[in-house]
């Protein structure tokens, strides 16, 4: 295997944010995610390799979940050199919209930050270079192929077909602590085990005070949940107290029921925009084809079939979730648990299900 080199995650990112002006613009992001990973497979040793390519029909495929793990499938970013991990971001970055590219860094970044407050107790290896990432088939303008990047509170699954991104589910992003609430240094990030310092970079890259990785998922929610009547929140709020996380987690599938809460047709003008403001918040961490399919699907299928439903508090620090579902899409958020310091309820998990079928396959 290749002696990864010593470059922060942060230079990384950096690196692939500068070097975005070298993409072929005019490409759709099927055909750039094709070539950065045929450029990045070559460049793999036997190694990596094994690691990283599986076949399509695979049942590792559909295997995802957010949870930290001690193993995972695919080839972990502090086994890569550094260009192999710019590669890897190339990748995501043709895969996801600005928005989205951004969240599923800082999510990453946040592993510094539940390092910096687990360090007396922690019980698992916190560390940004713990992500994995797999291909599934062989990247091609023909035929269908896949591409998972996964770890701890993150997991973004495409597949591409015949040149072009056709799904992008399950998408997963979540945030422990929804809000940083004190600054930390990179002296309390400095207490490594000898596991995390054989990954290879440096990972003392810290988010500030204050940082919200997923605030409009949050910030959105309460504004469209407090927006209504009583009358209305006795149709949209389904129980007094959230669930303690999403449904459906590690499921290949999502297998929902009728939908619960308040209509769509049931909103004000202004409070439609609220709610489509919020789905977008979700469908558009994506790149713009998928995202536009999974917006015209909507629009397709009627937003008066949308509805919108709440459980638990309607204010911060208490838990409280949603749920939004139409016929082609499911969104759900929670934030019940408390962070690594013990501040309740700021610990957040979000996702993003297609009803047509996750992963391209039929529900």
């Amino acid at each position: 295997m290749q002696s990864p080199a010593r470059m922060t995650i942060f230079a990384i990112v950096f690196a692939v944010c500068c070097s975005s002006i070298a993409m072929k613009v005019g490409d759709p992001p099927g055909l750039q995610m094709q070539a950065f990973a045929k450029s990045l497979i070559a460049s793999l040793d036997e190694e990596q390799s094994g690691a990283a390519l599986l076949p399509f029909d695979s049942i590792n495929r559909v295997d995802w979940h957010f949870i930290p793990k001690k193993d995972r499938k695919g080839l972990m970013l502090g086994q890569m050199n550094d260009a192999q991990a710019v590669a890897t971001f190339r990748l995501l970055r043709a895969a996801l919209s600005e928005a989205g590219y951004d969240k599923a860094n800082n999510v990453m970044m946040l592993e510094n930050t539940l390092r910096a407050l687990e360090a007396k107790n922690g019980k698992w290896e916190r560390n940004p270079n713990k992500y994995y990432l797999t291909f599934f088939g062989e990247p091609s303008d023909k035929g269908s192929w896949g591409l998972s990047f996964e770890g701890h509170h993150l997991s973004l699954n495409f597949v591409c077909r015949d040149g072009r991104m056709v799904d992008s589910t399950p998408q997963f992003f979540a945030a422990n602590p929804a809000m940083i609430m004190d600054d930390l240094t990179t002296s309390e990030t400095s207490k490594e085990s000898k596991e995390s310092k054989k990954l290879g970079r440096s990972t003392d890259v810290l988010l500030g005070k204050g940082t919200r990785v997923l605030r409009d998922e949050e910030e959105f929610g309460f504004a469209l949940l407090n927006s209504l009547d009583d009358e209305q929140q006795q149709q949209a709020v389904i129980a007094p107290d959230a669930p303690r996380d999403i449904r459906f987690a590690g499921q290949p599938q999502a297998d929902v029921g009728e939908p619960e809460g308040i209509a769509y047709a049931d909103l004000d003008a202004q409070q439609r925009q609220m709610l489509e403001n919020l789905v977008e918040v979700y469908v558009g961490a994506v790149a713009d084809p998928i995202a536009d399919q999974r917006r015209q699907l909507i629009e397709d299928n009627g937003w008066q079939h949308v509805h919108f439903a709440w459980a638990g508090a309607s204010e911060p620090g208490i838990g409280h979730y949603y749920r939004i579902q139409g016929k082609s899409f499911l969104i759900e958020f929670v934030n019940t648990q408390p962070d690594a310091a013990g501040n309740p309820a700021n610990h957040i998990h979000a996702v993003l299900r297609d009803l047509t079928g996750d992963f391209d396959l039929t529900p």
